[in-house]
């Protein structure tokens, strides 16, 4: 019976990380301190595991950060709370959102009033005041035209008038923001404002799927010069993780799920399958979702399955995490985590590097496929 017991025992070290044995929690306790003592199992564990791999390893000096961001993230107050101090440390180095968040951001950055509220509101009322809700957070109707205005006015500019992706675009969009976040001394509440002063491309999946999308093709409608090539991005984005590859490493860290989710891993199919070019997948996989994987949803598929399509490198699967956390709650820990275990990271300026980085995995997927002479 003890020889069983000692082997038990045995493979329990074998196979655990610590004894779960935490210090009484005390109100000097850095938000570091607390999640490395304290969130141990479940999914707090797995948000453990998730600050570590991003504060040990993404945040390397060899590794390129794509951040992926779904949901209603920035009316939250998070673009300014954390994406403004991630980015100017240098811990954000490329971007994929939704249209929406970028929108709602832009409100900030406008001077306009969001306001936290409560859910369980008499929409008829909120409808007749003129008020929009989302869950909790209220705000006038009047931040929607004003914003809608804003877009409008700025696209019908003269460097707005040509074909581009959506990283100009917004990159045209965050110069104006932080011009106007310094003339009215209002600096770090835009997320898009301090991408451009850090040179942090930022990439929308889908450009047609939100307010700024909408307010474009009105301007089509009148003329206007300016027509989003969503290619570019595809092109774009590959050739950022192409260079990530040959020379350092990738990792993603991801924020609910959907199309900037997809968007932010088909750079290695594209690479792989597409360009055909050789490649493994992405070094670091992170996400934190509330989405389950057995739906067969893109929002809920696990690093393994995103292996399969090579999106992932199989032999860094034990560096990728889930964490079924909301994504309100871990963006705060993990930025905060971050900044306590890290010193910043030169800015790498990807944006404005960008040209140079897709003329070169152009140059090489025309010199392979005329070497092969494949379709």
């Amino acid at each position: 019976m003890t020889i069983k017991r000692t082997k038990c025992q045995e493979y329990i070290k074998k196979i655990s990380q610590k004894k779960i044995e935490p210090p009484a929690l005390v109100d000097s306790y850095s938000c570091k301190k607390l999640i490395d003592d304290i969130f141990l199992s479940y999914n707090a564990g797995r948000l453990r595991e998730a600050c570590r791999i991003y504060s040990d390893k993404m945040l390397a000096s060899d590794c390129v950060v794509g951040v992926a961001l779904s949901g209603a993230l920035t009316p939250a107050g998070l673009g300014m709370s954390c994406l403004v101090p991630l980015i100017e440390a240098g811990f954000i180095d490329w971007i994929v959102s939704t249209g929406a968040n970028i929108y709602h951001d832009t409100h900030f950055a406008l001077g306009m009033e969001l306001h936290q509220s409560r859910p369980g509101l008499d929409d008829h009322q909120l409808k007749a005041h003129q008020v929009i809700r989302i869950y909790d957070i209220v705000f006038d109707y009047e931040n929607l035209l004003g914003t809608d205005l804003f877009f409008r006015q700025l696209s019908r500019g003269e460097a707005f008038q040509k074909t581009m992706g959506t990283a100009e675009f917004h990159n045209l969009a965050g110069k104006y923001l932080s011009a106007h976040e310094e003339k009215t001394k209002n600096v770090g509440k835009s997320f898009l404002a301090a991408a451009y002063r850090a040179g942090v491309p930022v990439f929308t999946s889908s450009p047609g799927d939100s307010s700024i999308g909408m307010n474009l093709a009105a301007l089509q409608l009148e003329g206007n010069g300016l027509a989003i090539n969503p290619l570019l991005d595809v092109n774009q984005s590959a050739a950022i993780v192409y260079e990530a590859k040959t020379t350092g490493k990738s990792g993603v860290l991801i924020f609910g799920g959907g199309s900037p989710k997809n968007f932010i891993l088909q750079t290695e199919p594209q690479i792989q399958e597409v360009l055909g070019l050789e490649e493994k997948g992405h070094d670091y996989f992170i996400q934190f979702t509330d989405a389950r994987p057995d739906t067969g949803g893109l929002s809920g598929a696990t690093p393994q399955e995103a292996m399969t399509w090579g999106k992932v490198d199989e032999s860094q699967l034990p560096d990728t995490v889930t964490a079924y956390v909301d994504s309100t709650i871990a963006m705060p820990l993990l930025s905060l985590y971050a900044q306590q275990s890290c010193k910043p990271r030169k800015l790498r300026r990807l944006m404005d590097k960008l040209p140079e980085l897709t003329d070169k995995i152009t140059k090489i997927y025309l010199s392979n496929k005329k070497k092969n002479g494949s379709d």
